[in-house]
């Protein structure tokens, strides 16, 4: 008996995405942020965010949000 052609491209395809599904799904440490520089923050195509840190205290948090340095604390 023969399969038609489309049959044995959804077989591939089914059997590709199930592979790259799988590999997806290995749980992964999580990523720590590090520390760049304000220039290097904005040459990565993001911009700085500083945020007031809500005790009281006058101390500010800045991350860099966007590009290739996203959520990394900016120094």
């Amino acid at each position: 008996m023969r399969k038609s052609s489309c049959t044995v491209i959804a077989t591939l395809a089914l059997s590709v995405l199930c592979a790259t599904g799988a590999r997806a799904s290995v749980p992964r440490a999580p990523v720590l942020p590090s520390e760049v520089t304000a220039t290097e923050c904005v040459e990565g195509g993001g911009v700085i965010v500083i945020s007031a840190d809500g005790d009281g205290s006058g101390s500010f948090t800045t991350l860099c949000r966007g590009g290739v340095h996203d959520g990394q604390a900016v120094t």
